[in-house]
């Protein structure tokens, strides 16, 4: 509690839970991490049993979603939280949405993989480039979280400017091996949809970093660019 700087209470207890939560966060930051990252191996190595435990790990990050999420509501309830402690709870709650939705992702690749086995495959080394740089940003953004570091935050809402060029990137990749070989259509457009849910994992990424920002600085940097969310905390 005392490295993140929150505010110390008249009930130990009310810092227990709080903790807790923050750990549990904490938990299904990493098996999102794990999920994602073996997502990307599973699309390298065209691995059908890690694609299968993929999907089949899905439900946990579910659990953990909600058990968390219950959790919040009931300090809510029976703790009234108030300014940054208040900011915090809602902190954490936008979080566990988005690292939710990435775990739909990590599940998602892999359903595609099980889905498209043995059949001709595009090019895929530029999206495997742009799927661990949308890893680090998370594992650097959950560090980040852990010790509610503004400016290790800002560092890497920066980086998904990087994920967006290389999506771009993609895209031109896969329009070309389409025109190359008109009957691989429908399963590049499979693989689009990959390439498009790995571009808003950097995204999501970018908004854990907001809710790190709106936590320690009270301010709301949602959809303001780099320059302006540096000059808005001078």
């Amino acid at each position: 509690m005392d490295k993140l700087n929150l505010n110390k209470h008249i009930s130990g207890q009310f810092n227990t839970e709080l903790e807790g939560v923050l750990n549990q966060v904490l938990v299904m930051g990493g098996l999102v991490e794990q999920q994602l990252t073996d997502a990307i191996t599973a699309i390298h190595e065209q691995n059908m049993t890690t694609a299968r435990q993929i999907v089949a790990n899905d439900h946990k990050v579910n659990a953990l979603e909600v058990q968390i999420d219950e959790e919040c509501t009931r300090i809510i309830a029976k703790r009234q939280p108030a300014a940054s402690d208040l900011r915090l709870v809602l902190a954490i709650i936008k979080t566990i949405t988005d690292l939710e939705r990435i775990g739909d992702v990590a599940k998602r690749i892999g359903m595609m993989l099980l889905d498209n086995a043995n059949k001709k495959q595009p090019p895929l080394v530029s999206m495997e480039n742009m799927g661990r740089r949308t890893v680090r940003m998370l594992h650097e953004s959950l560090d980040a979280f852990a010790r509610m570091d503004v400016e290790a935050a800002i560092e890497v809402h920066k980086e998904d400017e990087k994920v967006d060029r290389e999506y771009e990137s993609i895209i031109r990749e896969l329009m070309t091996f389409m025109m190359e070989d008109p009957r691989s259509i429908p399963h590049v457009l499979n693989v689009l949809w990959c390439a498009r849910s790995l571009e808003r994992v950097g995204d999501r990424v970018q908004h854990i970093c907001e809710y790190i920002i709106y936590f320690v600085k009270g301010k709301d940097v949602r959809h303001i660019s780099d320059e302006d969310i540096h000059s808005m905390l001078d």
